[in-house]
């Protein structure tokens, strides 16, 4: 296909489990009013501010309706991203009509402050109306519990930490985007969640694909913790301002139909380098439409949780 902008395919390997095929998308100057295929910018050159991957864990659930699997095909003179976007939009579909809430360990992984931090295992209950996040750390900050509801407390979210903090300090009311509440964090509690992932992506991608230098590539026969996944990378070769991370991993889940795993790495300091690390979220043992009430989310009048 030739034109003012060309989008072609690279049969290329990503893996040796699989082949994967990327797509190349590419621009050069020269905008017509009358062309029947989208002009993309280059992006401008000064480097990128760097982000980034994870390991998996299980997710068990169970699947609130019958679905079809994702359709991450390519339409004619689309930019590569196009149907990484509908996947996204058609999983948020899915969860605003099928999950009111869910229960689940998050494993995240973090750079912050160019640190590299560890694993952290926290357990996790989300409603989504109101928006509302109850949060037992597991590891490490062992005992650290941390609740957030929508419109409540003020904007403020309710910590208790774990030993002698508990006891000394008690339950503090902290803004979510404070630097006490974001200290070792890349993203507030505000930020949590699938549904919240899955809007941050649309609205990155959609905003990328303005521009060329992106390559794209799926394989639909992933595992995240022996849950059947489609895995989708997306890949911006040379480091831009416009772009945000060197690689991208998606990773939703064949029965679900939401994304399960992300994670981002930033480019390599030198060519040919391993790519570091930027971010890691994987969300495991996941159960849905548990029936969470205010209750749940209750930081005075539920004794199941902040216990002395």
């Amino acid at each position: 296909m030739t034109s003012t902008c060309k989008l072609f395919q690279s049969n290329t390997a990503r893996s040796a489990a699989a082949a994967i095929a990327v797509l190349f998308c590419c621009a050069v100057a020269g905008a017509q009013s009358d062309l029947s295929e989208p002009v993309y910018r280059v992006a401008n050159e000064t480097a990128a501010a760097q982000p980034t991957a994870a390991t998996p864990a299980s997710v068990p659930a169970a699947q609130p309706a019958a679905v079809a699997a994702l359709d991450f095909t390519q339409q004619p003179n689309e930019h590569p991203l196009a149907p990484v976007i509908r996947g996204l939009k058609t999983s948020q579909e899915i969860i605003d009509q099928n999950i009111r809430d869910y229960s689940c360990t998050l494993v995240k992984r973090e750079r912050v402050d160019g640190e590299l931090g560890e694993y952290q295992h926290i357990f996790m209950k989300v409603a989504h109306e109101p928006f509302s996040v109850y949060m037992s750390f597991l590891k490490p900050f062992t005992g650290r519990e941390v609740l957030y509801v929508a419109g409540q407390n003020n904007g403020e979210m309710v910590v208790l930490e774990a030993g002698w903090k508990r006891t000394v300090l008690g339950k503090m009311n902290l803004d979510p985007e404070g630097v006490v509440a974001m200290r070792g964090q890349k993203h507030p509690i505000t930020h949590v969640g699938i549904r919240n992932l899955t809007g941050e992506l649309t609205k990155l991608w959609e905003a990328e694909t303005q521009f060329a230098e992106c390559e794209v590539s799926t394989n639909a026969d992933t595992k995240i913790n022996g849950r059947s996944t489609t895995m989708v990378q997306v890949v911006h070769p040379i480091p831009r301002q416009n772009f945000r991370a060197h690689i991208s991993r998606l990773f939703f889940d064949n029965e679900l139909r939401i994304p399960i795993h992300y994670d981002s790495y930033r480019w390599p300091a030198q060519t040919g380098g391993e790519p570091p690390l930027e971010e890691s979220y994987t969300y495991t043992n996941f159960k849905v439409n548990n029936g969470f009430t205010a209750r749940d989310f209750d930081a005075n009048n539920n004794p199941e949780i902040f216990k002395p």
